[in-house]
């Protein structure tokens, strides 16, 4: 059977790994800690997909450098370890990256996590081996410019209209439309559903399960 898809590529934080409220919670108890004005969760979660500099300066604008350094510290010690927040796949997520794997797909990741943080959760969660490539937004320009996207269908040796995009904020799919690519979005994640379809996905997806149907009968 020929797959429409040969490389599905996936976000991660939102899409893969319900992990949209300890992101905020993180980041709310760190600008706390480094004296930054308090904001709208809301406008924590619309920059959830950025790279962490380039969503800092989103939502403070007048933050300055040692601001920045102490803001990525905190922020990554309460993610990781200091959040009372539960973190976790979405259900049925490894099941779902395994059948893909035995149907033919290559997997990948494009995330706006830090190397250092994509490598420590995939060793957690003991799911590495699924992926054939990752990138992350200290290794590239942040999303929604295509870097990410280009340098893993370079490596991986698959053409644009090979390949999809999943995620679950529009960085990802103005991304993916930036690299010629289609785009399936997730509406479980850090972005409504309104602004996710202004974006041109083939599709929204609430669950992995449906996804993994999507996927079934379109990819």
């Amino acid at each position: 059977m020929s797959l429409r898809f040969k490389l599905i590529i996936f976000d991660w934080d939102g899409t893969l790994v319900d992990s949209t409220q300890r992101i905020v919670d993180s980041m709310q108890q760190a600008a706390g800690e480094v004296g930054l004005p308090q904001v709208a969760d809301a406008a924590v979660q619309n920059i959830i997909g950025l790279g962490l500099p380039e969503a800092l300066r989103t939502v403070w604008p007048a933050i300055d450098e040692p601001q920045l350094q102490a803001m990525t510290q905190v922020y990554a010690r309460y993610f990781v370890a200091d959040s009372q927040v539960a973190m976790g796949f979405f259900p049925g997520t490894p099941e779902f990256l395994e059948g893909l794997v035995e149907r033919g797909h290559l997997l990948a990741v494009a995330t706006g996590k830090s190397r250092r943080g994509l490598d420590r959760m995939l060793r957690d969660l003991k799911i590495g081996h699924r992926f054939a490539a990752t990138r992350c937004a200290d290794e590239t320009r942040s999303k929604p410019h295509p870097q990410m996207l280009r340098e893993l269908l370079s490596e991986l040796n698959i053409a644009p209209d090979e390949a999809l995009m999943v995620g679950d904020t529009t960085y990802d799919l103005d991304m993916a439309n930036a690299a010629g690519m289609a785009s399936v979005a997730m509406g479980h994640g850090a972005h409504d559903d309104r602004v996710l379809l202004a974006c041109g996905p083939l599709a929204i997806c609430h669950s992995i399960q449906e996804l993994n149907d999507w996927i079934r009968i379109n990819g």
